[in-house]
């Protein structure tokens, strides 16, 4: 049987597809632009028929109408990574989160830690040879889909063709939902003048020919800004954005000095604007993984040059890095922090660095501050921290003292809260 039969006796209508669903199941949402968002804008139409339905996912960029409270005893969000969409449901006890790091996310799923039911995904019209492509969101999405009991996919007309580890053949797949609509975007926000000096800064510590990891956002951005003069860059990131296209078409981003995967843009997933989406469409250029591959340390080493930037609500004096909670209460996720950072702390030449503004409510707060808020989060331990960027310069803590390293922080923590700090610190015993 020829995969075009195989195809068309799976295809059926939102409502087919989402009846595979029965109380008590564990069901997968595919995440970030990759979310299927004709069957989980629909979920909530079975909610009479179903009882405590798990859904598991990270970042969606989407509504989550079934995280609405009158949804509870329906539908309980378990989120491996929390998103705007349904913090207020984690933060009101109505959802569950998981803390894991990213690379390790699709061994949960492949080892029966989170054993799957069902998978909800967004994959590409099939190519020639009956294969669909994950597109935008191939890190965490593949893997579950490989891993749940039944796959029921949105075929969208709208979803671009990304090259490789990202396919799925149509005979894996049980129920198909065709589509035509366009892909989450991600508005670009300019940076801020803190932000682009942030950039600068770290432009400044960039050699030519190293390999970038950074997600999406201000600062990111603001460092790519600040690349134009550089030569043969790579990129190995989980996430990127529409900052990478203007430094490829400029010759900047190369690739060519990559010593894993030269010549090629690896990433696990994508959120940015159409032009993006048009970008990576069947371009050799780009190399989509899971985020096993991706965000594996040993990987991520074996890049020379390897600089991995990533962000913080608060460091402390010692060097302890806060990035998922606010306090005792959590905001996000760990997400792919740590792997980077320990990635590149092993790369030869590598450079890991947190950055952040220094200040935070319109200047009112220290994001360097002497403890961490109680309850507070370590995500990137202090033993870990290698580089630490405010917009007033650059803090090298690596292989010095608590002393030093709090000497160091206060350097470049706003001039307003520096003494507050130098206090804090004697009172501590670290000066």
């Amino acid at each position: 049987m020829n995969w075009e039969t195989i195809y068309r006796r799976k295809v059926t209508d939102v409502a087919g597809a989402l009846g595979v669903i029965e109380s008590g199941s564990r069901i997968y949402i595919g995440g970030g632009a990759g979310v299927p968002q004709q069957l989980t804008q629909h979920l909530t139409s079975r909610a009479a028929d179903l009882r405590h339905v798990e859904l598991v996912h990270v970042l969606t960029f989407a509504d989550a109408p079934y995280a609405a409270p009158e949804y509870a005893d329906n539908f309980r969000v378990n989120a491996l990574f929390i998103g705007p969409n349904v913090r207020r449901a984690v933060h009101q006890g109505r959802a569950d989160f998981t803390p894991v790091f990213l690379s390790e996310i699709p061994a949960m799923f492949r080892n029966e830690i989170l054993p799957l039911d069902v998978a909800l995904i967004s994959v590409s019209p099939p190519d020639e040879h009956g294969f669909c492509c994950f597109g935008v969101e191939v890190g965490t999405t593949k893997p579950a889909a490989e891993s749940a009991r039944i796959i029921v996919a949105e075929v969208n007309r709208q979803m671009p063709r990304t090259l490789g580890d990202s396919f799925i053949h149509v005979s894996r797949l049980h129920h198909i939902v065709e589509v035509d609509q366009p892909i989450p975007e991600a508005p670009p926000v300019a940076a801020s003048a803190e932000q682009l000096k942030i950039g600068e800064h770290i432009a400044g510590m960039i050699p030519d020919g190293a390999t970038l990891q950074m997600g999406i956002g201000s600062i990111p951005d603001a460092v790519l800004h600040h690349l134009g003069g550089h030569k043969d860059l790579g990129i190995h990131t989980e996430l990127f954005s529409d900052g990478v296209i203007d430094l490829v078409e400029r010759g900047v981003i190369t690739c060519a000095r990559k010593t894993f995967h030269p010549g090629k843009i690896v990433s696990g997933f994508l959120f940015g604007s159409q032009k993006l989406y048009e970008f990576v469409d069947n371009n050799p250029l780009i190399e989509m993984h899971p985020t096993d591959y991706v965000n594996d340390p040993f990987n991520i080493a074996q890049n020379e040059r390897m600089v991995a930037i990533n962000s913080a609500v608060e460091v402390d004096l010692t060097g302890q890095v806060c990035a998922d909670s606010i306090g005792s209460r959590i905001y996000s996720g760990v997400g792919g922090q740590v792997d980077f950072i320990r990635g590149a702390a092993r790369a030869k030449g590598g450079m890991p660095i947190i950055a952040f503004p220094a200040t935070a409510k319109r200047g009112a707060l220290s994001r360097i501050v002497p403890t961490l808020k109680n309850g507070a989060g370590v995500v990137t331990t202090r033993n870990d921290v290698y580089y630490v960027v405010t917009e007033f310069g650059v803090a090298s803590l690596h292989g010095k003292t608590v002393r030093q390293r709090a000497q160091a922080l206060i350097q470049i923590a706003h001039p307003k809260f520096r003494n507050e700090l130098t206090a804090a610190a004697k009172e501590l015993e670290y000066l």
